[in-house]
């Protein structure tokens, strides 16, 4: 193993040496944030070609971070800003006693061995920790085969889904097509602070309100289901059918009706469990970019979501997919149709409403009788498209197992959705087994 910093192929000015964190950054959950992409497509099992690949991959990450130029940064000591001196990412590579195809066979059965492919160290990270080393952690493994492990973690107080997903795509471009800097096109802004500057937190902010998911002491496990196209497209006819007393006036989404079906379940893994219904929040990472019509700049640099909270109460013992699509898209629309025409301020005021109600408040936030989960749809992102030379990832693992979380991505063809689902393994157990839920699931 060998560790190196990289950094941007032409230093940053002046200028731009202090980028200031947004609202949007204060409020984002303190944690590095790791994921893998498993590329087994290479046949190369040459130790210089292999050794060339690096390099250009490398070289690749210095090109790309002089337009991502906060990305080598570090923290500065008041956390309102970051210092862009070009401290550099860390890139470590590394090497695995294994061929790929030996690997993916037992990630069937036990996902969590992707787990062994995170950045190294990076479990090792605390609130302290976070703000002193690299933002961006990137760690390359060889296999026996030649196949290629990547896997890169982030510091989320600077970083979203988005920016970093967006980070990769354009890396791979410029490393599969050997771009110039200069030749490489910009693709963020850094400015959001201008229109969305640090508040103070304390003062508009409840104590418990800034959620970070309800972490848990009890086991998590993962598994991946790819949920079948053809059964959601069957099941969307039935839910808009006219003859349907109960049908939706409006043709549902994929990640709707996914997510509806992905709530139910774990509420029914719930009730077998606990003997009862309960309430339950669900957490949903609404994107911002594109959505607020005053902005010019719809894709900025670092964190421009809200954590919208949608709230279930039971009523009855039913629980009807019906009432979780329209729930869902009630709650975000209302949001969005609230950003797009809202001020700067008002914006962070419904922001910090909506956490100090439902993240901080007695009724929901401070409850130990509340199932509360975490949805993150990353179908728009294009990280299966992630083409360094390589190929197309075949396997993709999200997220560092603290809270229950359902994470969505497309299939390489697009027609299907996978699903990821971190849950309690007593929860896991039932809904491997729920006949309701394995109807709309493929292998």
């Amino acid at each position: 193993m060998s560790k190196k910093l990289i950094k941007p192929f032409s230093p940053t000015p002046n200028h731009l040496r202090n980028y200031k964190l947004s609202f949007f950054d204060q409020i984002a959950e303190k944690t590095h944030i790791p994921f893998v992409l498993f590329y087994p497509n290479n046949p190369i099992n040459n130790s210089s070609i292999i050794d060339y690949m690096v390099q250009q991959l490398e070289e690749s990450l210095s090109r790309i971070l002089t337009h991502v130029y906060p990305a080598a940064g570090r923290f500065n000591e008041n956390k309102c800003s970051i210092i862009c001196q070009d401290q550099g990412v860390q890139l470590i590579k590394a090497k695995v006693n294994c061929r790929m195809d030996d690997f993916l066979q037992k990630a069937r059965t036990n996902f969590d061995l992707a787990l062994n492919f995170w950045p190294h160290g990076i479990k090792d990270v605390d609130a302290t920790s976070l703000f002193t080393m690299p933002l961006m952690v990137v760690q390359i493994t060889i296999f026996q085969c030649g196949g290629i492990a990547l896997s890169m973690s982030i510091a989320h107080p600077a970083m979203d889904g988005w920016t970093i997903f967006t980070f990769i795509y354009e890396w791979s471009k410029v490393c599969k097509l050997g771009i110039r800097a200069e030749k490489i096109n910009s693709f963020m802004s850094f400015d959001l602070a201008n229109m969305f500057g640090p508040r103070d937190i304390t003062a508009i902010f409840e104590a418990s309100a800034i959620y970070a998911g309800k972490r848990t002491d009890t086991k998590l496990v993962a598994k991946k289901f790819v949920m079948d196209e053809a059964s959601i497209s069957k099941l969307r006819d039935k839910l808009t059918n006219c003859n349907n007393s109960r049908a939706l006036c409006f043709k549902p989404s994929r990640v709707e009706i996914i997510t509806a079906i992905l709530w139910r379940a774990q509420l029914r893994a719930s009730q077998a469990i606990t003997g009862k219904i309960k309430p339950s929040l669900m957490t949903f990472p609404l994107n911002l970019r594109g959505k607020l019509k005053y902005r010019e700049e719809t894709n900025p640099f670092g964190n421009f979501i809200i954590e919208v909270p949608i709230a279930y109460e039971p009523k009855g013992t039913n629980m009807e997919l019906q009432d979780f699509i329209l729930l869902i898209r009630e709650t975000v629309q209302k949001t969005v149709d609230y950003c797009g025409e809202a001020s700067a301020d008002d914006v962070v005021a419904m922001v910090a409403n909506l956490y100090n109600k439902n993240y901080g408040g007695r009724e929901w936030g401070t409850s130990d009788d509340i199932e509360e989960f975490t949805c993150s749809s990353l179908c728009s992102f294009h990280m299966q498209e992630a083409d360094f030379g390589w190929g197309n990832p075949n396997l993709m693992h999200f997220g560092s197992r603290l809270n229950q979380v359902f994470w969505l991505y497309s299939t390489q063809c697009g027609n299907s959705i996978v699903v990821q689902m971190d849950l309690k393994e007593n929860y896991m157990d039932f809904i491997e087994h729920d006949q309701d839920f394995l109807a709309f699931t493929k292998f």
